[in-house]
C-alpha cells in the first residue's frame, strides 16, 4: 500500500482515540464551537494524518483550454456541465489537494474529492445568504475527509455536505451534479471545454500516493461495520439519494433503469487509485446517471463501506437475483 496507508495505521488509531477531545483540538482551532455537534462521540473523529490546511485546498484555480492539456485518454477527471459550457478537474490534482474552490457560471462551487471513500463530489458553496470558501482539517470520520469553512471554521462532512461541528451544525451544501470520467470522454463530449492547469505546488502530478489502495480488503482508519450482502469493502457503488447499486452489476448490465434513474456504464476510465501511476490505473468504466428526461442527477461513486457507514439505513440495489 501506498502513503500512509500500510505503517503506522495502528498508532495513528490510537492515538487518534486518545486525543478525540475538543479540548486537545481547541489550540489548533480556537474559532469552532465545539459545544454544537451532530456527531455522537468525539472518537468517531481521528487525525488522518496532517494537520489544518496540510492538504492544501486550492481556490481560483486556472484553466486551459482542451487541446493544450496534456493528459492520458484514460485518465480521471471530475466534469462539471452548466448550460453549454463545461469544466474538468483531473483527479491527478484533486488526489493531492482534495478541494478546489471556483466559480463557474456563476455558481461559487467545491469540487471535492476524498480518496480513502473515493468519493468525488460538487457543492454550491453559497450558505444562509454567504459564500464559504473550503479547507482540509487534517481530520477523518468514518475514513472521509472533514472539511472546514473558513469563514466560521465549522466542520463539514465530505460525503454527505453536512456541517457536523460548529456554528453551522446541521447546515446541508447543496450538491451540484457532476461525475467522474475518463480525459478522453471529457474532452470528446467538449472540445471547446476547459480543464483546470496544473497547480503551482511542486506534488508529483499524476503519481498516486495510495497505490493499491482499491485493491485492499479494509479501508484506512476505519473500524466500523463492514457492508452487507457480502459486498467488498472497497467495492464501487453508484450512490443516488439512500441508495446503492455495486458498480459491478452496473457495469454487467451496461444500463439499469430503476427508481426513477438512468444509469449507463462503459469501459476507459483508469482508477486513481490502484497502480502507482494514475493513467495505468485498472479500467473502472465511466458511469452517468440521468432522470427520465435525460438530465443529469447528483450521484457519488464512492466505496462500500462509506455508504454504509454514513447510510446505515441505505437501500442496496441487489438485483431480482440477490
Amino acid at each position: 500500500m501506498g502513503f500512509l496507508l500500510r505503517a503506522g495505521v495502528w498508532l495513528l488509531l490510537s492515538a487518534g482515540a486518545a486525543l478525540a477531545d475538543p479540548g486537545f483540538w481547541k489550540h489548533e482551532w480556537p474559532r469552532t464551537d465545539f459545544s454544537k455537534t451532530s456527531v455522537e462521540s468525539w472518537v468517531e473523529i481521528m487525525s488522518g494524518g496532517p494537520g489544518k490546511d496540510g492538504i492544501p485546498a486550492l481556490s481560483g484555480p486556472r484553466f486551459i483550454p482542451v487541446e493544450r492539456a496534456r493528459l492520458a485518454a484514460r485518465e480521471p477527471v471530475i466534469t462539471l456541465e452548466i448550460g453549454k459550457k463545461a469544466r474538468a478537474y483531473p483527479l491527478r490534482y484533486l488526489i493531492w489537494h482534495e478541494i478546489v474552490n471556483d466559480r463557474f457560471q456563476g455558481v461559487p462551487v467545491a469540487v471535492t474529492y476524498c480518496p480513502l471513500c473515493n468519493s468525488a463530489l460538487a457543492f454550491d458553496r453559497r450558505v444562509r445568504g454567504q459564500v464559504l470558501e473550503f479547507g482540509v482539517t487534517g481530520k477523518l470520520r468514518h475514513s472521509d475527509m472533514v472539511m472546514y469553512d473558513r469563514q466560521t471554521e465549522s466542520w463539514w462532512q465530505q460525503a454527505v455536505g453536512e456541517a457536523i461541528v460548529g456554528e453551522l451544525t446541521g447546515t446541508e451544501l447543496r450538491q451540484v451534479p457532476s461525475w467522474m470520467e475518463s480525459w478522453e470522454s471529457f474532452a470528446a463530449r467538449n472540445p471547446k471545454g476547459r480543464v483546470m492547469a496544473e497547480p503551482r505546488h511542486g506534488r508529483p502530478y499524476g503519481r498516486n500516493p495510495y497505490a493499491g489502495y482499491d485493491r485492499s480488503k479494509n479501508p484506512f482508519l476505519f473500524n466500523g461495520e463492514m457492508p452487507p450482502h457480502g459486498v467488498p469493502a472497497l467495492a464501487r457503488v453508484v450512490r443516488v439519494g439512500t441508495r446503492a447499486w455495486p458498480l459491478p452489476r452496473v457495469a454487467e448490465a451496461g444500463e439499469i433503469r430503476e427508481a426513477g434513474v438512468v444509469i449507463s456504464w462503459r469501459a476507459g476510465q483508469a482508477s486513481a487509485l490502484d497502480t502507482a501511476a494514475i493513467a495505468k490505473g485498472r479500467d473502472v468504466g465511466n458511469i452517468r446517471v440521468r432522470d427520465a428526461q435525460g438530465r443529469d442527477v447528483a450521484h457519488d461513486l464512492m466505496f462500500a463501506f462509506a455508504f454504509h457507514a454514513f447510510y446505515p439505513d441505505g437501500q442496496w440495489m441487489m438485483g431480482e437475483t440477490r
